[in-house]
């Protein structure tokens, strides 16, 4: 099959929460739950810990999506760093809308450890729905490289 062929496998970067949406990922692996591979996983200790800055950088780096996964709210084991997350999560859909980005392709899912069925449909589900949007392809169309973006730069500082 040439390159053209091919179908189109987005990658996708999962931040998890330690204590729900990891162990729900773990718990849909452990049950031998079916979900889709593109999905690389970073284990967060909690999902309010997430810097918007490593969203950004993930889409800068070649990321054709995020999926940003944690406690159900009220549910946290940080008291309510997952509120706070639900505050940068719609921030951070303005900015990728104003960066050109569609919004779609950043995600937050609330899964419990024991949610393993739910995460992978969810999963699931996503991938599909980046599929149908296409590839980002982001530093090609801009002109960047993740080297030279200039969120980066900023992150940096």
């Amino acid at each position: 099959m040439t390159e053209e062929n091919t179908p189109f496998e987005p990658t996708i970067i999962g931040f998890t929460c330690n204590w729900c949406s990891y162990r729900a990922a773990d718990m849909a692996g452990t049950a031998r739950m079916k979900y889709a591979p593109n999905v690389r996983l970073i284990r967060l200790m909690c999902s309010g810990r997430l810097d918007p800055t490593f969203v950004f950088k993930a889409f800068a780096n070649g990321a054709d999506a995020v999926l940003v996964s944690g406690c159900h709210p009220g549910d946290c084991h940080y008291v309510s760093q997952n509120y706070k997350m639900l505050r940068r999560f719609n921030l951070m859909r303005r900015v990728l809308g104003q960066m050109g980005i569609e919004p779609e392709r950043l995600k937050l899912l609330w899964a419990s450890a024991a949610e393993g069925a739910i995460f992978a449909a969810e999963v699931n589900k996503f991938v599909e729905q980046v599929r149908a949007l296409g590839p980002l392809n982001w530093n090609k169309s801009n002109g960047a490289t993740a080297e030279k973006t200039p969120v980066l730069e900023e992150a940096a500082v």
